[in-house]
């Protein structure tokens, strides 16, 4: 039996005059008629069973409202069976608990096992037996999962239902909430603190959730108005009795406490409504909700994996005629990325990870946070030759699924970015994987469309001023001239670099041109009459030249097939590493990040020089100069004036308001205990000594002298006379307010009150004493006295510890 069993069982008894089973009801004297004895009606066990089950069924709506909380990361119902399990299971050993009285180590271990043995058949049924026997690999997940699980599920991308192992997190979340909100409820003496592990698993469960919320109005409705009514009927309980619940005798009292009952609910609905009314433009902000998966940085470390647009020139010269994957399902005009890039060092264009670039979070089959507008498509891929962590994919992706023997293992480390639309697998792909991409390809604009869009503004990481080729700005000058328009001058770049460009990738019959896009080789790029180089250096060159006329742009690297390529629409398409190309991102309003290309057509030419004959005989011949002179020093001069874009930017005002109150508010919130204290002291000093009776500011001054010292580090004892006080303080300080205690005594003590011009001398006097004992001590002393706390709170304190020795005095039993 339980302490509320217990409690209201012995309620019961003294009700009816029963102990120990012995009635104390007289013998009826035989003159008269026996009166009738009253009886119970009811068992008074199964009475208070009946309160342990309307315990149960509170406890169950308000945990069917927690839970309800994971649908939106789920994206589905498969949470319902652990979660649900979960919140009997914990109801259930909370139950066994309170009805054994069961100490907390028996209830735990209880817990531990039920939560083992019933685990694999509610969270993990694949690694059971039949379903329902755990066997070793079921006690190691639910282990592991219980402690690592929790990192894995902010770290998802939504929808979690892919991934079976996660089950295991509203499994036992909500297993532990039960349990505790049920051991509270049927074993406390307050039964309606169960209210506050209900409380902490919600919040958990939106800390764990996505920024979309799942039935909120339902939610509150549902916890609010069950946990207001539960409280306020237990609470009634456990004041008037149970015996007025379980007896016939005393139908007033019934109806007194079903009144009571109903007006106590009422109040704290009422009341919980009008907080809500206030507190909800405050608790419920605009912006979106905080959850953990939004501010937490999945640990995927990007400086492990290579770019892959280092590998360029090994798939266009190296692996040319390698069969890398097949695609099943390509239309006309799609690209398969690899990566899109879109931080540069000068060394390298790579894949960013936080901030601009957005974070890579662990995926599976379905990514609903990517979903956008287009057509869908399923892209069915099979690997061969190609080798590395980058995933082939297109458009925007809304789920990945994984087949062949390595499934397992490449979807239990893949990982997407939204923003830049990369996939990674951190297994790394190999010949025989396979997987199923669906994706929602968006409408290529055609040049026309182009021209005519505006370009959307988009964050992209800014350039190192170091890393910028020393040519580029002179050659975007050269190309750009004097247009304006951001859409015309992307258009202006584009077209300089495929007029002014030689295609080369150093294969036979090309001209020499060397790999990479690094600052020096985009520089050398820029510098020659006849810019040689393939999609690697004029993509990057175009990139570069782009973010710097304020338009944001960023690299992409992948395949698709050109026209040199004989496959048709409808076929699978066998990609080799010919078909590798390189492209510029740029984001349109309409359309979103449109692919730019900056390819030269490779039938430009190197046009040589025909021979010119020196002229006769001169004495002295000077070198010609050379014809990238007069573009180097025009560079240097047009690169030494300031840019458009630079030299008339005005101040981001916003931005400074927003570092301010960055640090003001902070500032603000940890002084602001520092100057209430302050204010505090003031309006204390002014209160004394403004006082309605001149009796009480010249007490006041005295105070004023004690509580001064008390700040300075003295302790002057509450109890002590004035001059025993003022002793105290000359010894500390050297000060001699002896004269001042006298005075005071005098005063309060005396026949005749005070002049006004003698109080004003008196306090004339407490502030020489009070100025000579700050003077005594340090400056950091000083400081630490004007914010200290010795001197606040202590005659409250007194006047309290009073009353209560009074009021036991008056109590004939000893209590208040």
């Amino acid at each position: 039996m339980s302490t509320t069993e217990t409690n209201l069982a012995q309620s019961a008894a003294t009700a009816t005059g029963r102990t120990g089973g012995t009635s104390r009801t007289r013998a009826p004297r035989r003159d008269r008629p026996a009166p009738r004895v009253e009886t119970l009606p009811h068992d008074p066990r199964r009475a208070l069973r009946w309160v342990g089950l309307i315990d149960g069924l509170a406890l169950l709506a308000m945990l069917g409202a927690v839970l309800v909380g994971f649908e939106p990361a789920w994206g589905g119902t498969s949470y319902l069976l652990p979660a649900v399990g979960g919140a009997l299971l914990g109801l259930a050993v909370a139950w066994v608990g309170a009805w054994r009285r069961w100490p907390a180590v028996l209830v735990l271990a209880l817990a531990i096992a039920a939560y083992l043995l019933f685990g694999g058949a509610l969270a993990l049924p694949g690694t059971t037996t039949a379903g329902v026997l755990p066997g070793g690999e079921t006690i190691r997940m639910l282990a592991t999962q219980s402690v690592q699980g929790w990192k894995q599920t902010v770290t998802t991308v939504p929808p979690l239902e892919s991934f079976t192992d996660l089950a295991v997190i509203p499994y036992l979340l909500m297993f532990v909430v039960a349990l505790v909100a049920g051991s509270i409820a049927w074993r406390a003496r307050f039964a309606a603190w169960a209210l506050l592990p209900l409380a902490l698993g919600g919040a958990g469960v939106i800390l764990l959730g996505t920024v979309q919320a799942a039935l909120p109005v339902a939610q509150g409705l549902v916890a609010g108005i069950v946990a207001l009514t539960w409280a306020g009927w237990r609470t009634t309980t456990r004041r008037l009795g149970v015996s007025q619940l379980i007896t016939e005798d005393s139908a007033a009292a019934r109806r007194r406490l079903w009144w009571h009952r109903m007006r106590t609910a009422a109040v704290m609905l009422v009341l919980g409504g009008v907080a809500a009314a206030f507190a909800g433009p405050v608790l419920l902000p605009d912006s979106p909700r905080t959850v953990l998966r939004e501010t937490i940085v999945p640990p995927l470390e990007l400086h492990e994996y290579v770019s892959p647009l280092m590998s360029f020139r090994k798939y266009a010269k190296d692996e040319a005629e390698e069969d890398l994957f097949t695609v099943r399902g390509l239309a006309e005009g799609d690209r398969l990325r690899l990566a899109v890039l879109d931080t540069y060092n000068g060394s390298v264009y790579d894949v960013s990870s936080g901030g601009a670039g957005g974070v890579f979070t662990r995926t599976g089959s379905h990514i609903d946070a990517t979903a956008g507008t287009g057509v869908e498509r399923s892209l069915d891929i099979t690997i061969q030759k190609y080798a590395g962590v980058w995933i082939p994919d297109t458009g925007d992706v809304t789920g990945i699924s994984w087949a062949g023997p390595r499934a397992q293992v490449l979807a239990a480390g893949t990982f997407y970015n939204n923003t830049t639309r990369t996939g990674i697998a951190t297994a790394g792909l190999q010949s025989g994987d396979r997987y199923r991409l669906t994706a929602l390809v968006p409408p290529v604009p055609t040049t026309t469309e182009i021209a005519k869009a505006q370009i959307a503004d988009a964050a992209v990481p800014k350039v190192p001023a170091d890393a910028l080729p020393a040519a580029l700005a002179a050659k975007a000058e050269q190309f750009m001239g004097a247009e304006t328009n951001p859409v015309q001058r992307l258009l202006l770049l584009r077209d300089g670099l495929i007029a002014s460009g030689v295609y080369s990738s150093g294969l036979e019959g090309q001209p020499q041109s060397l790999p990479g896009h690094s600052t020096a080789r985009i520089d050398d790029l820029l510098a020659m009459k006849k810019m040689t180089g393939d999609d690697e250096q004029f993509a990057v060159a175009l990139a570069l030249m782009a973010n710097q006329a304020g338009i944001p742009a960023r690299v992409a690297m992948g395949f698709y097939p050109d026209e040199k390529n004989e496959w048709e629409p409808g076929e699978p398409f066998v990609v080799t590493g010919a078909d590798v190309h390189a492209w510029v991102e740029v984001p349109f309003r309409d359309y979103g990040w449109v692919a730019i290309d900056a390819i030269p057509d490779e039938d430009n030419k190197i046009q040589t020089e025909p021979f010119k004959p020196k002229a006769p005989n001169p004495p002295v011949l000077e070198d010609p100069r050379p014809p990238e002179e007069p573009e180097q020093q025009e560079a240097s001069s047009i690169a030494d004036q300031p840019q458009p874009d630079q030299a008339g930017d005005p101040l981001n005002w916003q931005r400074i308001v927003v570092v301010v109150l960055s640090v003001t508010i902070p500032l603000l919130l940890v002084a602001l205990p520092l100057i209430a204290i302050v204010a505090y002291k003031a309006r204390r000093r002014a209160r004394r000594r403004r006082a309605a009776q001149p009796v009480d500011r010249i007490s006041g001054g005295w105070r004023e002298v004690v509580d001064t010292a008390r700040d300075l580090g003295t302790d002057v004892p509450s109890g002590a006379t004035r001059r025993e006080g003022a002793r105290v303080i000359a010894d500390a300080f050297g000060a001699q307010p002896v004269t001042l205690a006298h005075r005071a005594d005098a005063t309060v003590f005396g026949a005749d009150d005070p002049t006004l011009d003698q109080v004003e001398v008196y306090w004339s006097q407490v502030d020489e004493a009070v100025t000579g004992m700050r003077a005594s001590v340090s400056r950091s002393a000083r400081l630490r006295a004007s914010w200290s706390l010795r001197s606040i709170g202590r005659p409250r304190i007194r006047r309290t510890i009073l009353a209560r020795l009074r009021l036991l005095r008056r109590s004939p039993e000893g209590k208040p």
